[in-house]
């Protein structure tokens, strides 16, 4: 269904609402759009800073780890702190 057909029928039932319900349609929605406004600041600004410093870090020859050592390095820190 597309977007404005959706608007055209949800604004031919407003009328129809009393007070109480078009306040609650009203919670509803601002509920969607504040929860869509949260995901979308999921990211502090200093990670993007320091995701966008290791992407030019990367692009300008910097050194890569692979997969394998990755992991290698991830499985000595699990077994470091199991360990306490």
């Amino acid at each position: 269904m597309k977007a404005a057909s959706i608007e055209k029928q949800i604004n031919n039932y407003l009328p129809q609402l009393t007070v109480n319900q078009k306040k609650a349609v009203l919670t509803v929605v601002k509920t969607f759009v504040e929860d869509q406004d949260e995901n979308t600041n999921d990211y502090s600004e200093e990670f993007k800073n320091e995701l966008d410093s290791r992407y030019e870090e990367y692009i300008n020859g910097g050194k890569l780890v692979s997969e394998t050592e990755a992991n290698q390095r991830i499985k000595k820190i699990i077994n470091g702190k199991s360990k306490r």
